[in-house]
């Protein structure tokens, strides 16, 4: 007895569901990304409480060599007299212009590398 059954046919409806369901995760993945952030409804709440607000370091370095700390002028050989007034875990952020030399900014580096400072941002623009 010979069977004679042929499969002329491939079943393609699991891969098809397959499909639709992966399609419907790159596209719900998608809209985050886009967004950058899941919007939510977020509920009130009757108590206050004071959040202290973050106080960061900004280094800032003009085109002509000039540093600031927080929008003040800061002479070179102060910078680092000022900066270890600052906590090592304040957060810094440092702003270069991009025709400053590159010496100043590697003397910034330098100088938080030297006395341990660790949380620091490097600010561009997009």
């Amino acid at each position: 007895m010979r069977r004679s059954a042929k499969f002329d046919t491939i079943n393609v409806v699991p891969f098809i569901d397959i499909m639709l369901v992966l399609l419907v995760i790159v596209l719900t993945t998608a809209s985050f990304i886009q967004t950058g952030l899941i919007k939510l409804d977020l509920p009130t709440g009757s108590s206050k409480i004071k959040e202290k607000p973050k106080k960061e370091l900004k280094i800032s370095i003009k085109a002509n060599g000039d540093v600031y700390f927080d929008k003040v002028l800061i002479a070179h050989d102060q910078i680092e007299e000022r900066l270890l007034k600052h906590n090592q875990k304040t957060p810094i952020h440092l702003y270069s212009d991009k025709n400053a030399k590159f010496d100043n900014f590697v003397f910034i580096l330098d100088l938080l590398k030297k006395y341990k400072y660790e949380d620091l941002g490097i600010i561009t623009k997009k």
